[in-house]
């Protein structure tokens, strides 16, 4: 049974991640700021950390800065959408993922579950012709994708998107460039095909396509594969 670390200086938020994730068989320790989980974290066997970014004493923020300094545990931030830009930083510094409020259990459960899979998996060594982008694992060889180890049911062309996002995370492609690279074909102007396909794409592989966390939109400019920490 893991023990899961819940930070937030709202009780009331604390005790309701508590119920959902008891329910799901995790004990939970509560913390109410950044230097009472420094604490916990010290002194107590913390497999994963739930940390909002608002809190006194110290803010989340700092308090990750120093579980890095302390352990490789996974870190999902928890945020309110006006703190996108502390987000990043989390996430830069070395937060695992995030959860924005108000949030569904199901997607913190979801989101929770992934990162202890990570985290806790044994070995480490990627076999060759597989890709991991988080909980996204593509097998090329035997075209197989999973998402958090549950197997995704693609279309070739759908399978081909997700794999050349994958091979270049990070990279922003127009809907040209990946009509192109994808389809090969020249572009005609088709970009609703592409489109389309980034959005099935997204109802497979995403806990919330409204917030993709895989796919990412770059106004104006395209799409790409997010790097995940």
């Amino acid at each position: 049974m893991y023990q899961i670390l819940v930070c937030d200086d709202d009780r009331e938020i604390v005790d309701a991640i508590r119920l959902y994730l008891e329910a799901e068989g995790y004990r939970v320790r509560p913390a109410y700021d950044g230097e009472q989980a420094l604490a916990i974290l010290k002194n107590e066997d913390i497999k994963l950390v739930l940390l909002d970014i608002m809190m006194p004493k110290l803010d989340g923020i700092s308090a990750v800065r120093e579980i890095r300094k302390l352990s490789a545990v996974p870190v999902i931030l928890i945020s309110a959408k006006s703190e996108d830009a502390d987000k990043i930083l989390g996430l830069n510094i070395g937060a695992d993922d995030y959860i924005t409020k108000p949030f569904q259990p199901l997607e913190l459960v979801a989101r929770v579950r992934s990162n202890l899979r990570r985290y806790t998996a044994l070995g480490g060594i990627v076999p060759q012709n597989v890709i991991v982008v988080g909980g996204l694992v593509i097998d090329d060889d035997r075209k197989r994708v999973t998402v958090d180890e549950e197997p995704v049911k693609l279309t070739p062309l759908e399978y081909n998107l997700l794999l050349f996002l994958a091979e270049h995370k990070g990279r922003v492609f127009s809907t040209a460039q990946l009509y192109e690279q994808v389809w090969k074909e020249p572009f005609d102007g088709a970009e609703k095909k592409v489109v389309v396909h980034i959005s099935h794409l997204r109802e497979k592989i995403e806990i919330n396509p409204r917030e993709p966390h895989y796919i990412k939109s770059v106004w104006g400019l395209g799409y790409k594969m997010e790097e995940q920490p």
